[in-house]
């Protein structure tokens, strides 16, 4: 004990300017730390005042945190003595090896350079990519955040999105509604066209230019197929779409015209 006393008196001045070093560093780090925070949430400032894309913001956002993060890493080794060119060094060596361990991340984070600079999404589109579809919340280093109609999060990795198709049913502003309504071969085929004009000239949502069509597609199995194709506005789309499902069948009722459904007819036979 009396040997560790002695040794403390004797490096007391070492001791202290190496604790001093230490609470400085971890000052710088703290501080680090919320200066990294706060540069990111400046930056996301920024860009929505500059009305930018939310999800360019974001992913921006994420870069400036961890450049400034990482450089007061940096600072509070320099702080307690560490070089930190050979530290620069070593974790550049660290980095080839993790990047290496790590190539899905690497090919994660170049995927999510290549959406903020090709954008075939924006923050609020509805796309369907990676085999999910969801409205676009964020893009983010490594993934993106898509939410589902029925309030779900969906976090996808940005190398699945750019690896496969990607569906915006939001870039444009009207979209078509496609429908097949058949009839039975016994109806008339004049009257079930004028019926189905009528419930499309009473819905206010689809537009006029381009016009509708209404047209004979097929003479299937057990039906005469119509193609209904009214245009409306992306955000009209469903609403509109479930309004005219309703109304067709119901206009198809009042005109008694039958739509044919699958039937199965069993003969059942007495032997003696």
């Amino acid at each position: 004990m009396d040997t560790i006393l002695n040794w403390i008196n004797e490096n007391s001045g070492l001791i202290l300017h190496y604790g001093i070093q230490a609470v400085i560093a971890l000052v710088i780090f703290l501080l680090g730390g919320r200066v990294a925070k706060f540069c990111s949430n400046l930056t996301e400032k920024a860009f929505d005042k500059k009305k930018v894309d939310k999800a360019v913001g974001s992913f921006v956002s994420s870069i400036v945190y961890a450049i400034v993060f990482m450089a007061t890493i940096l600072m509070a080794l320099s702080q307690i003595g560490i070089e930190t060119t050979s530290f620069i060094a070593i974790l550049g060596a660290a980095g080839l090896a993790v990047g290496l361990a790590l190539q899905g991340s690497l090919s994660n984070f170049a995927s999510g350079v290549l959406i903020i600079l090709l954008r075939p999404f924006k923050s609020g589109d509805y796309v369907e990519a990676g085999g999910k579809a969801g409205t676009v919340k964020k893009i983010e280093i490594f993934s993106t955040e898509l939410r589902t109609p029925d309030n779900k999060v969906i976090i996808m990795p940005n190398s699945k999105i750019m690896s496969d198709s990607i569906i915006n049913y939001s870039r444009e502003s009207t979209r078509r509604i496609d429908l097949v309504i058949g009839v039975g071969y016994d109806a008339d085929l004049r009257k079930a066209k004028e019926v189905l004009k009528s419930v499309l000239d009473q819905e206010s949502r689809i537009l006029k230019d381009p016009a509708y069509n209404v047209s004979v597609s097929e003479l299937a199995d057990s039906s005469v197929n119509f193609i209904v194709r009214p245009w409306v506005n992306s955000g009209d789309y469903w609403p509109t779409y479930w309004s005219l499902i309703e109304n067709i069948k119901i206009a198809l009722d009042d005109a008694d015209i039958t739509i044919p459904f699958p039937q199965m007819d069993v003969h059942l036979h007495k032997q003696d």
